[in-house]
């Protein structure tokens, strides 16, 4: 597994990153023991990072009993959820990250979404000081723009930032360029689409109560009829080459130099080793022309309905 370095960090982490979000419980629930199975798949395979966060449901200590004994072997990335970014709730949240993994540190804490209401240089006054005890190696951000980025770094060091960027959700790509200008690593989230680029669901498909994505408007009504329509033909093409949707979907993120780990969804040991082959598909920039003429004119649709 190929590795780079995030950031200014001294972080040395692989080109995929285990996104810890379904074993927690996100797209329905998950026996514990193929959780902390499909971990230890991608730990053996090389990916050693796992990004995680206290609002994945029960993703944190899940993660707290798979990682016993290997803290050292892995680079754990975790977030601050919810609307509070008070210095009680980010001292308490991160207490709380820390007894449900089960560690003393955790490598890389992020902001998981922008909060205006609340000053970012206290917020960031507050990493700092949990950094300073050693609580926290590194600090990042999720779903900020270059100018919530650029305002953030004013008060302390910004080592990574995760936006949502995916063969067919592009609006980040000056987000990636900010950061690429800014020497900020970059470890895109729904890297899949949220499933859209697994190949797996048809227009009709209904989600289990349990799973998350039967909220998403992309996977309702016309939109997603129309979404699946070049997503069978991306499917085409990646068969045509021996390889399979989802490892087009990865190693499309990873072509991408601003791209330092690209953040992968896995509850199962089959879907850690298919994820892996991705890594060893290193596209061209033929390649890579090939895909934006299959999707055409379907990006734009993203802004016109608003996709969330």
């Amino acid at each position: 597994m190929d590795t780079r370095i995030l950031g200014k960090s001294d972080l040395e982490v692989p080109i995929i990153c285990f996104g810890a979000w379904p074993i927690g419980g996100g797209l329905g629930l998950v026996d514990p023991k193929q959780a902390i199975a499909t971990v230890h798949a991608a730990i053996d395979l090389g990916i050693n990072f796992i990004d995680t966060a206290e609002g994945y449901q029960t993703s944190e200590s899940v993660l707290g009993e798979a990682l016993k004994g290997k803290r050292e072997s892995v680079v754990i990335a975790s977030k601050l959820s919810g609307s509070d970014h008070s210095e009680s709730h980010i001292t308490d949240a991160i207490e709380s990250s820390l007894k449900a993994l089960n560690v003393d540190y955790i490598d890389l804490y992020q902001l998981h979404s922008p909060q205006p209401q609340w000053p970012i240089q206290e917020t960031m006054d507050t990493l700092i000081r949990l950094k300073n005890q050693g609580k926290i190696r590194h600090i990042g951000l999720s779903n900020y723009s270059p100018s919530q980025t650029k305002e953030a770094m004013q008060f302390g060091e910004i080592v990574s930032s995760q936006p949502r960027y995916n063969m067919l959700f592009t609006q980040e790509k000056e987000t990636l360029k900010f950061c690429n200008d800014n020497d900020i690593g970059v470890i895109p989230h729904s890297v899949l689409a949220k499933g859209l680029l697994g190949g797996k669901y048809s227009p009709g498909h209904e989600f289990a109560p349990d799973d998350e994505r039967r909220l998403f408007n992309f996977f309702k009504g016309q939109l997603f009829e129309t979404i699946y329509e070049v997503t069978e033909k991306l499917k085409i093409w990646a068969i045509d080459r021996e390889r399979d949707l989802i490892q087009l979907a990865i190693a499309w993120a990873i072509a991408n130099p601003a791209v330092t780990s690209a953040i992968v969804g896995m509850k199962s040991v089959s879907q850690v080793e298919n994820a892996a082959k991705a890594a060893t598909w290193k596209l061209t920039h033929e390649d890579l022309l090939d895909v934006d003429n299959i999707i055409g004119d379907l990006r734009p649709l993203w802004i016109k309905d608003k996709v969330t």
